[in-house]
C-alpha cells in the first residue's frame, strides 16, 4: 500500500500565499458584497416583472 504523505506539504504554499499581505490589493469588505449581490437580483427581478 502507498500512503499518500503530500497532502499537508503541498497546501503549504497556498497557506502560504494567502497569508501574505500585499499592500497593492483592493480591500472590500464581505457585507459589501452580499449587499451588491442581493441588489443586483433585485434589479434583475424588477426588470424581468416589467417585461
Amino acid at each position: 500500500m502507498s500512503s499518500d504523505s503530500g497532502g499537508l506539504m503541498s497546501s503549504a504554499g497556498l497557506v502560504r500565499y494567502f497569508d501574505a499581505e500585499d499592500s497593492n490589493t483592493i480591500r472590500i469588505d464581505p457585507r459589501t458584497i452580499v449587499a451588491f449581490g442581493v441588489l443586483f437580483g433585485g434589479l434583475i427581478l424588477v426588470l424581468n416583472a416589467m417585461v
